[in-house]
């Protein structure tokens, strides 16, 4: 019945959601300042990285993000699945922030809660764009549409942060925002330009206006997700040398390009990455700081009822970058999980079947299949859950986090 009710009409009930929810809370984040943070890939970890600049500058802060909530130091994990949650659990997010006595809301804001008007009634001051690539075409339908859904962030921000080596950074600098700051790995004109760049396997190193910058995360892409916190700690009067100092504090975040220690030598991955642009950038940087001979084994499914066209893409991506690539089930919601599989498996080029191709469907064996692959110095990577504490099949909310799986069968084998 759900799904015979147009999106259009859908909305109309999410912004009386909405307005009621403010009207309950009693608007709250017009007694905060409100930083959202949108884009397809690094929404998560810029929105750490921002609450992590503001704390050390001696401000009380509130963050909600895909993996967590937190309220001036205290934190609890988001187990729901979402971004950017109800109205009704927003606007009370907000006022909990508000009376905690937080100067400061960083809030994750998908584009679907912008286009379901599910954060009306929101001020935000400051505004982030890390990127947009392909992803939520199953709703969307189109990039431009898509495109649109974030720019509505934008219209009325009195800060917009843009990433300039994004495609089309102009349709997000286009709104008459009092102040507009952009940020770039290449791109000279932007007002914060990373440079002298050294990535690794465990961190990266970049100057910023001869400012040095020492990230315990590694990625170019992690810095790009750098610049733009940056950019908001300057915005809002947080010097170079304390961005810096409160980035090198950082150890990493979870789910994250995180590093799963172990005692075979294995550089074992657990990552959120789940576009075909995020998958290709982690394997590029894999590709880049392994060391040579060295081989790399890919662990990923891609997620139900989310766009199928994706499916062959991130098949195909795989094939140009690793050595062993073992397909499993990601979270099918109400999916046939082997529907999915089949649909990745469509883009997978020059493979041998169970010498550097398998099908496991059951998550934990494929993970345990790439663990008995890898030898010392090898690059496993398990991708598309990331922090995630559960696995949703038909409905049902399974018990499951990457992480904790690998340690289980590290300690079997």
């Amino acid at each position: 019945m759900k799904k015979l009710i147009p999106q259009s009409i859908k909305n109309i009930y999410h912004l009386g959601q909405a307005v009621l929810a403010n009207v309950i809370y009693g608007f709250p984040s017009k007694k905060i300042k409100v930083i959202g943070v949108t884009g397809t890939d690094g929404k998560t970890t810029t929105c750490q990285m921002v609450a992590k600049i503001l704390e050390e500058a001696g401000h009380k802060v509130a963050m909600a993000s895909t993996i967590n909530f937190r309220i001036n130091g205290t934190e609890q994990k988001n187990l729901s699945h979402f971004t950017t949650l109800s109205s009704f659990a927003v606007q009370k997010f907000t006022k909990q922030a508000v009376e905690t006595g937080c100067e400061y809301l960083v809030l994750e804001t998908s584009s679907h809660s912008l286009d379901q008007h599910r954060v009306w009634g929101i001020g935000y001051k400051t505004t982030v764009i890390t990127n947009v690539t392909r992803e939520h075409l199953d709703y969307h339908k189109t990039m431009e549409k898509y495109r649109a859904a974030k720019a509505k962030l934008f219209r009325k921000a009195q800060t917009a942060i843009v990433n300039l080596d994004m495609e089309n950074p102009q349709e997000f600098l286009q709104f008459d925002n009092p102040q507009k700051i952009t940020y770039s790995l290449k791109d000279k004109k932007a007002d914060y330009l990373a440079e002298n760049i050294e990535s690794g396997m465990r961190g990266s190193e970049f100057q910023i206006k001869g400012t040095r910058f020492n990230l315990n995360i590694a990625g170019e892409f992690n810095v790009e997700n750098a610049l733009a916190a940056i950019c908001v700690g300057v915005s809002e009067n947080v010097s170079l040398e304390k961005c810096a100092g409160a980035l090198e504090k950082i150890q990493g975040i979870p789910g994250r390009l995180e590093n799963v220690p172990n005692g075979k030598g294995i550089n074992i991955i657990v990552d959120f990455a789940l576009t075909p642009d995020a998958m290709e950038k982690l394997y590029q940087f894999i590709t880049h700081t392994k060391k040579t001979g060295a081989k790399l084994i890919a662990v990923f499914g891609a997620c139900g009822e989310r766009d199928r066209g994706k499916r062959p893409l991130i098949g195909k991506i795989a094939s140009q970058y690793a050595d062993g690539i073992i397909i499993t089930n990601d979270e099918p919601y109400s999916e046939d999980p082997d529907q999915i599989i089949q649909e990745i498996v469509k883009g997978v080029e020059n493979r041998k079947d169970n010498e550097s191709f398998w099908i496991i469907p059951d998550r934990r064996q494929a993970i345990k299949k790439a663990l008995e692959l890898a030898q010392s110095d090898d690059v496993v990577a398990v991708t598309g859950m990331g922090a995630e504490e559960s696995m949703v099949v038909k409905g049902q909310k399974i018990p499951w986090n990457d992480k904790r799986v690998i340690l289980e069968e590290l300690d079997r084998l």
